[in-house]
């Protein structure tokens, strides 16, 4: 069964590099704005995770810099993911607040849904 997961993942990744979107071409003042904001994202995730790959398809898509965190392995993304977030489970999507306060949200669906709205459709 691992070598079928490893397997499958290898060929997910290359599908993933094969076909990588490009992303959205914007002014560098803008960009440098959503730099910012993304500043106070991160990403904990499975490298060859299929969920995982399609939220960070969607952030090459939108052109967003946020930081990855691989939780596979035994360490400090994996136990900070545990630990706060409550569940090893990915993606998730690590949020901290404007007033300094941190959201975990899963499910990649919903993490592309917030990325949209925060970056794309509002893009502010």
């Amino acid at each position: 069964m691992a070598f079928i997961r490893w397997f499958l993942g290898k060929i997910l990744l290359t599908l993933n590099f094969l076909t990588t979107p490009r992303g959205i071409k914007r002014a560098h003042e803008e960009q440098v704005q959503i730099d910012k904001k993304t500043h106070q994202l991160a990403l904990y995730q499975f490298h060859a995770c299929p969920f995982c790959i399609k939220v960070r398809r969607a952030m090459k898509r939108y052109s967003l810099n946020i930081e990855l965190r691989d939780a596979k392995k035994a360490g400090q993304f994996r136990q900070e993911l545990l630990e706060q977030g409550g569940q090893i489970k990915v993606p998730c999507l690590r949020i901290t607040n404007e007033d300094g306060s941190t959201s975990w949200m899963y499910e990649s669906n919903d993490i592309i849904r917030y990325l949209e709205k925060k970056f794309v459709n509002q893009s502010s």
